[in-house]
């Protein structure tokens, strides 16, 4: 097998958080799977969430039935890691609120149809990623960021926010017998634990300055809903042990999981 690895970045980033939306509008602190198979599904001309009753009447003959985004559908089973780049060594990425006008006429009741927006974006967001070859859909996002092809042009959140891939390169996927030690990825939180290491051992270690990041992020859909099933993410600088997961070893001796 392969590893797709690419540098995804750009100038702002918006991942909606869908829980607010009177007062301002709030990101996630970092793209999460939803958001980069959706990203996939651009470059390879797959549905979105407009064409989702389009692409059901494919599927079934006026029943009810879980439903996904075309792009999901296919793609939800692509293994990824989401690395962040060194500009963001503890996860964390800066964040402004942005405030816009949104005057196509009918985004508010008020006089003269104008909506003043209030939007919380990801300032220079940059992240490494890297997909597992492991199918013939991993294989056709392979085929269309090597070469350079897109049907659609990927964003970061919203097509305010075009996206830079940048740096790709394909690596044999090298397994990894890890027994303790750090990651360079997010890592769903029940995959890992701590390692149970007392302060002399930190300090052998040269474990230093110690940091934790943990947000709840996008993981799956519901396919009832189309809603968010969201999972405990953690990047951290400490030694963990890996639960009944895979380790893989990239070329400059990264480690990460797939998810």
């Amino acid at each position: 097998m392969e590893i797709l690895r690419f540098t995804l970045s750009g100038k702002n980033a918006f991942f909606k958080k869908p829980e607010v939306n009177s007062y301002c509008y709030f990101t996630y602190g970092n793209i999460h799977k939803i958001a980069l198979l959706g990203i996939f599904g651009a470059l390879l001309g797959y549905g979105g969430y407009t064409q989702i009753k389009d692409f059901n009447k494919k599927k079934s003959k006026e029943k009810l039935t879980e439903t996904y985004p075309e792009f999901y559908e296919r793609l939800k089973d692509l293994k990824i890691s989401i690395l962040p780049a060194d500009e963001n060594s503890k996860g964390f990425i800066s964040k402004k609120i942005q405030v816009f006008n949104n005057s196509v006429g009918y985004a508010s009741k008020e006089v003269g149809g104008n909506l003043i927006v209030n939007e919380q974006w990801l300032e220079n967001p940059k992240w490494e990623i890297c997909v597992l070859i492991d199918s013939e859909e991993a294989e056709k996002v392979k085929k269309a960021i090597c070469g350079k092809k897109c049907v659609y042009y990927p964003y970061l959140g919203k097509n305010d926010h075009p996206a830079d891939i940048k740096n790709v390169t394909v690596e044999n996927a090298c397994e990894f017998n890890f027994e303790m030690g750090r990651m360079d990825c997010f890592m769903p939180v029940e995959q890992v634990e701590y390692a149970d290491l007392d302060i002399d051992d930190k300090e052998e270690l040269g474990i230093v300055n110690e940091f934790k990041y943990v947000e709840a992020l996008p993981y799956k859909m519901n396919g009832w809903t189309n809603q968010y099933i969201l999972q405990k993410f953690l990047y951290t600088n400490e030694f963990v042990t890996v639960k009944n997961t895979q380790v893989y070893q990239l070329a400059d001796k990264k480690k990460i999981i797939f998810y």
